[in-house]
């Protein structure tokens, strides 16, 4: 410093000053910065949790069909998360850093608009580098999350069927199936580590070349008397300071491209809208339950080149049970989810009441249109909720009634909490028959018009399906009761059966009608029940 003259010295301490000031004054700033930053996506990790799954529970059915639950629950778990922290992390530093550069570019221009011209040719050279390898990297980020998506696929599948894993002794296979996955993502992170070390070396490569040509420029600038040499080290110290905000907006770039590979996702699904209409305002003032498919042709959407249904037509006439039978495959249960208004049919139309099942309100349908499948699925609350679910009102005494009807209120009684009783994950902790008869009174508790019963008895014992067959035979007169069964035990309250085969309505008739005609339905009794052979041999 004992060399410089004194006009050097003062220059230099000048703008060491004016350096120090703007420091302090980021550092304040960016206290500010970090904590409103943190605070504003910490509400963002909530509402894109809250919208994703809003938005996840108004798809088709279809949507489900096409992506496994592993593959949703990692868009709300992982990807969300790598978008919030992300973004939260790299948004705040980007903007702490591109503010940074241009104030420190404000200053280097006030020293030397010569040397800021030089450091000026660099930046779109940089600026190439990072949309080049942005789109890499953006395309890489989300094949990194679809292959995260996989694995958390395979962890949830083997671990919600681990008594079927651990019945075949299968383990280690799961095991090496996830390993595999994993496997998958660890070679896309190794692409993104090169990428990134590529895009490394050539953004500090440019930036050493900046540093040494400013050097050379500069002191010649010195020699010509175009600036003083404190000023040229002050120029040079800016410098040091803006190459540093350059790396640090090439790492947060880096980021935020990762975020938005993986935000593109989450943002299709929300913005997706379901083309399945569910928003009819039809409430008639009373429902008789009569339900018609007209022509009815049906695939499902994953599989539309295979119909299950083929230009079907009949009717369930309010009063009566009546009971569709057919081989695996045939179509029966496609039924019973149409009626739901789960699918729309690719021809055809279902009417309830003599008015397309679509036009009616969504919430009033499902209130008046009841079903419990072969497998019910329970949630993981008490018995009472369970019955009650999805009912805003519902009292104790409904809940106990529609119990008894089911034939449940013995066995909930017997236990520990009665209808407080915890069902466990799925309804694990009921058995096949109780899990079925807890959801038979989930559906009886609404008091519905339109009953469907789909193997809705089929792990009950002999006795308990009489009983609730019994029981339902009672409600006939007041609701139209659907029953899909293989057992013809079941199919004998039927008061009208239909026969469907690959998706075609072959026979419909009561027991004695199709027993006589000595049809599809009579070869089906005849290899289900040898018992009854004396009703064959009757109708021969």
């Amino acid at each position: 410093m004992d060399e410089l003259s004194q006009k050097d010295r003062s220059s230099f301490n000048r703008n060491l000053i004016e350096l120090a000031l703007f420091s302090i004054v980021g550092a304040i700033a960016g206290g500010f910065r970090e904590g409103l930053f943190n605070l504003a996506f910490a509400r963002l990790n909530v509402q894109m949790r809250n919208e994703l799954f809003g938005a996840t529970m108004q798809q088709e059915i279809c949507f489900f069909d096409l992506h496994q639950t592993g593959e949703i629950t990692s868009w709300l778990t992982s990807d969300v998360m790598v978008v919030s922290n992300i973004i939260s992390q790299n948004v705040s530093l980007f903007l702490r850093y591109l503010t940074k550069a241009f104030g420190i570019c404000f200053f280097m221009i006030v020293l030397s608009w010569r040397l800021s011209m030089l450091v000026v040719i660099g930046l779109p050279i940089l600026l190439m580098l990072s949309v080049l390898y942005g789109k890499y990297y953006k395309n890489l980020a989300k094949q990194v999350q679809d292959a995260l998506a996989d694995a958390n696929n395979v962890a949830e599948e083997t671990i919600s069927c681990i008594k079927t894993v651990r019945s075949f002794a299968n383990e280690e296979s799961e095991a090496h199936i996830y390993s595999e996955q994993l496997k998958i993502m660890y070679d896309l992170n190794k692409k993104q580590v090169l990428a990134l070390t590529i895009f490394t070396w050539g953004s500090r490569f440019l930036q050493i070349f900046l540093q040494v040509t400013t050097v050379f420029y500069g002191g010649y600038l010195v020699l010509i008397d175009k600036i003083t040499s404190g000023d040229l080290i002050s120029f040079f110290l800016y410098q040091v300071v803006l190459t540093d905000a350059l790396q640090n907006i090439s790492v947060t770039f880096t980021g935020l491209i990762q975020s938005i590979g993986v935000a593109e996702k989450i943002f299709d699904c929300m913005d997706n809208e379901s083309t399945r209409k569910k928003n009819g305002t039809f409430i008639p003032e009373t429902l008789t339950g009569e339900v018609t498919f007209k022509n009815v042709t049906f695939a499902y959407p994953a599989r539309l080149q295979h119909k299950i249904l083929n230009n079907a037509s009949f009717t369930l006439n309010p009063g009566e049970i009546t009971a569709i039978v057919g081989v695996s495959g045939s179509g029966k249960s496609s039924c019973v989810q149409l009626m739901e208004n789960l699918y729309n049919p690719q021809a055809g139309e279902i009417l309830l009441d003599g008015h397309p099942i679509q036009d009616y309100d969504y919430k009033y349908l499902h209130s008046k249109v009841a079903m419990v499948g072969q497998e019910p699925v329970l949630f993981a609350r008490s018995i009472q909720e369970n019955i009650s679910y999805g009912l805003e009102e519902c009292s104790i005494n409904s809940i106990v009634q529609a119990a008894l009807t089911a034939h449940a209120h013995e066995f909930i009684t017997e236990l520990k909490d009665g209808y407080n009783t915890e069902t466990g994950e799925k309804g694990t902790k009921l058995s096949g028959g109780q899990k079925q008869r807890v959801a038979i009174a989930r559906a009886l508790v609404r008091d519905p018009q339109v009953l469907l019963l789909d193997e809705a008895t089929s792990a009950l014992d002999g006795e308990n399906e009489y009983n609730i067959l019994q029981e339902l035979s009672k409600l006939k007169e007041r609701c139209t009761i659907l029953i899909v069964a293989h057992r013809l035990s079941t199919v004998k309250y039927a008061q009208k059966i239909i026969v469907i085969s690959e998706g075609v309505i072959v026979e419909r008739g009561s027991h004695e009608e199709l027993m006589q005609r000595k049809g599809t339905y009579f070869r089906m009794v005849k290899m289900q029940v040898p018992a009854l052979e004396s009703d064959i041999n009757n109708s021969s």
